[in-house]
């Protein structure tokens, strides 16, 4: 009988003492960006345009191996035009879009995470021009030999009349014609991030 009460007390310390177990904190990975890259493509009525916009820094959170959360920020001012047209470029950052004098940077906060098979869906909060909407997309991430981590989504899709970019929006303007750019654009992300 004293054997059992022993035996009954012990598994009740292991039960109490694991239910109030301190939660492991996620480690940080910093977004090593040189070696990250954000491009964006544009559409409208009579073709499109491309480029590629610096990070200006980041972190993914993991717990195990499991991404749990993180941020970056995005220099709005080195927005760039694949081909090299000083004039888009300098569009692009007038107030008609981005307004980058006033909002230099734009900022993404990874807020939920859910599995969607080999994938994850990543829902956040993205930050354009001061204002802030929740997007979701799917992404990738990998582990790679040197202990790094690869996270990738290959089509973020993003409505830029929500961030107050109305210029030749339809949806706006109706009678823009074929000078309409498309209120959607993609941005295309690659994250490397080391401890």
């Amino acid at each position: 009988m004293k054997l059992k009460l022993t035996s009954l007390a012990l598994l009740l310390v292991v039960i109490v003492s694991t239910a109030f177990k301190a939660p492991v904190k996620p480690i940080t990975y910093k977004v090593d960006v040189a070696q990250s890259t954000l491009t964006w493509l544009g559409k409208k009525v009579t073709g499109s345009h491309n480029g590629s916009i610096a990070l200006q820094s980041g972190n993914l959170l993991f717990d195990g191996k499991k991404l749990s959360g993180g941020n970056f920020v995005i220099d709005m001012t080195t927005i760039k035009d694949a081909d090299k047209s000083a004039r888009l470029e300098g569009h692009l950052k007038a107030d008609d879009f981005f307004g980058t004098d006033k909002f230099a940077t734009s900022t993404f906060v990874i807020k939920k995470i859910a599995a969607a098979g080999t994938q994850v869906n990543v829902t956040g909060d993205l930050t354009i021009k001061g204002v802030t909407n929740s997007i979701t997309f799917p992404a990738n991430v990998v582990w790679n030999a040197d202990g790094s981590i690869t996270a990738t989504a290959d089509k973020i899709i993003v409505d830029r009349t929500k961030y107050g970019i109305k210029y030749r929006s339809k949806g706006m303007f109706p009678d823009v014609g074929d000078k309409m750019i498309y209120d959607d654009f993609e941005l295309a992300i690659k994250l490397v991030a080391k401890k």
